[in-house]
């Protein structure tokens, strides 16, 4: 096997898989009390869940025709590079893995913080607990692809079965104990103003569905990414948004909207309201179970951005390199490598508060992409054409640049960070680019 060459071994199962498992983490058990606060309305709620939802499901029928057009590792970064060029290319791809590095460091610091719960003992031990999990990861993936797409398999069926039981539970189950809202302990909702609060709401949201892309970062290694992709991306959509939905309304179901919107774990507050305090722990297994699979599917994907970039020279070359198994195994030591800098460091926070910059300029870019390659390159091959185009993709486009426009608004310090690495990135990539040259 060439040593820059990816296996063929993927399939619309782990598509699907990874899609879940990318996507949902503990977002959709921790995000509904500080939304409920924002909003203060249980119909907006299922809107702005559903709004944003509906954002993603679209985005997936325009990131369809990318994906089998150009059927490379790397996602966001190759669309990028193809359309707009070399510099365009590496922005977004270190944008993105950046993004994703902080977001792996933030899921690893939470499972720590999860498993000392569960293990009081252990808690002087959290950061080397972080760091552990994700030496771990790194030791189990690079066995090879294929144990780690069945892992994502299993992580993911566990994560959804688990979830809709939750769902179930609260729906049948009824309290021994009706909850009693205390006014002391109520806090004003929507304070702010509604507009403001939808706002910051939709951020919080959107920030939950991130991951709805992440089969098309494995069209290189699927056995059929043409008919493959369509169907991953769909299918793990739609079946995210209906567990997001259900999960919303089975705790507005059972916790009144000013429990709800004090909570900071609401999902732990629902079950130790049908079963007792000590329930709390089973919550709190699930949300592992979320991270496990978050954190699987990130140490995959991730490390095929700078595994495609160095291949482009975009990059240092040393993370070519690809294991027996099919694993880009350079690139994922460098990629949880970075992760555990931020968590010794304690900048993993201040990164995840930029991730969400990160995140829509790669949304924007990959739209931005589409309608340029319509243009630049319309004899290329695709297999698959975006739903609604031209409507639907501009659409998409103008709405991520208004929510990137609201994003700086929202949070100017943190998403300053993000421009000035914009700012800086230019003589990082002249300088990679010559060191590849001259190399």
């Amino acid at each position: 096997m060439a040593q820059n060459q990816l296996k063929k071994l993927l399939g619309v199962g782990f598509g699907i898989a990874v899609t879940i498992g990318g996507t949902v983490g503990t977002g959709i058990l921790r995000k509904p009390g500080p939304i409920a606060q924002e909003i203060g309305d249980p119909t907006l709620i299922i809107i702005v869940w559903l709004v944003v939802g509906l954002y993603a499901l679209a985005g997936s029928l325009s990131v369809m025709e990318l994906g089998t057009m150009l059927p490379q590792a790397g996602a966001w970064y190759v669309y990028a590079r193809r359309a707009f060029g070399n510099y365009a290319g590496f922005v977004i791809g270190i944008s993105s893995w950046l993004g994703s590095v902080s977001a792996m460091a933030f899921g690893a610091a939470v499972m720590s913080e999860y498993t000392t719960l569960l293990i009081p003992s252990l808690s002087a031990y959290q950061k080397w607990i972080a760091i552990s999990i994700l030496i771990a990861f790194v030791a189990f993936h690079s066995v090879g692809v294929r144990l780690a797409s069945r892992a994502q398999e299993i992580m993911s069926v566990l994560k959804a079965v688990a979830l809709i039981a939750f769902v179930i539970v609260c729906f049948v189950v009824t309290p021994d104990k009706p909850v009693v809202v205390s006014a002391e302990t109520i806090r004003p909702v929507a304070e702010g103003g509604l507009w403001l609060g939808i706002l910051a709401a939709l951020q919080s949201v959107f920030y939950t569905y991130d991951g709805w892309h992440t089969a098309a970062y494995f069209t290189e290694e699927d056995v059929d990414p043409s008919r493959n992709l369509p169907r991953s991306m769909i299918i793990g959509v739609l079946l995210i948004i209906g567990i997001y939905i259900l999960v919303n309304l089975a705790l507005l179901y059972v916790l009144p909207l000013p429990t709800l919107a004090s909570s900071k774990l609401p999902a732990a507050d629902a079950v130790q309201l049908l079963f007792g305090p000590g329930s709390a722990q089973v919550v709190t297994f699930l949300l592992m179970i979320s991270i496990m699979g978050i954190i699987n599917a990130q140490i995959m994907f991730n490390p095929r951005v700078i595994f495609a970039m160095g291949r482009d020279g975009l990059f240092f070359p040393f993370v070519n390199q690809v294991n027996e198994g099919g694993t880009p195994i350079n690139a994922t030591i460098l990629t949880a490598s970075t992760s555990i800098i931020l968590i010794l460091t304690n900048t993993y926070n201040k990164l995840s508060d930029i991730a969400t910059f990160f995140f829509v300029l790669c949304y924007a870019a990959s739209f931005a992409a589409l309608i340029r390659l319509r243009q630049t390159e319309p004899d290329l091959l695709r297999p698959v054409r975006a739903w609604g185009y031209p409507f639907s993709t501009w659409v998409l486009l103008i709405a991520s640049l208004a929510f990137l426009i609201g994003v700086v608004i929202g949070d100017f310090s943190s998403s300053l960070y993000a421009i000035g690495f914009i700012a800086v990135s230019y003589p990082i990539y002249r300088l990679i680019k010559q060191k590849n040259t001259l190399g």
